[in-house]
């Protein structure tokens, strides 16, 4: 009986993981911070947890998301057979001032043709710099 208790308690702490996934948007951070300790998911995260609504709180955007399954999460998804699989949700909101300045702009009324340029343009850029043109219309 011993045998099977411990094997059965085995097999629990192993099928229990963790992970932490970190989304970074480039803009400063505030000291701003949004968490959702225990955001409701369901049948191993095939039903995700409700949307964070940020616009308030973070006027500025977003700099940072982050989402883990701490090991308390994954517990109470183990002992409910994964049909509840609570995750932790961080959102740190950007610092005023972040929002990037346009690289290349289209004019007012363009025509396609100056539409296909700055868009040829921003392309040329982007192979050119090795990274992405923003471009404002």
């Amino acid at each position: 009986m011993l045998r099977s208790l411990t094997a059965v308690a085995a097999a629990l702490v192993l099928s229990v993981g963790c992970y932490h996934a970190t989304i970074e948007t480039g803009r400063a951070a505030s000291s701003e911070v949004i968490a959702k300790p225990w955001a409701n998911s369901w049948i191993y995260g095939l039903v995700p947890p409700a949307t964070v609504s940020t616009a308030a709180q973070c006027p500025n955007g977003v700099a940072r998301v982050e989402t883990q399954l701490s090991f308390l999460n994954a517990l109470v998804g183990a002992l409910t057979f994964g049909i509840y699989t609570p995750i932790n949700i961080l959102v740190t909101c950007a610092s005023a001032g972040t929002a990037s300045a346009p690289d290349l702009l289209v004019p007012d009324r363009a025509t396609p043709d100056e539409i296909v340029r700055v868009m040829t343009e921003a392309a040329e850029r982007t192979v050119a710099l090795h990274r992405g043109v923003v471009v404002q219309f």
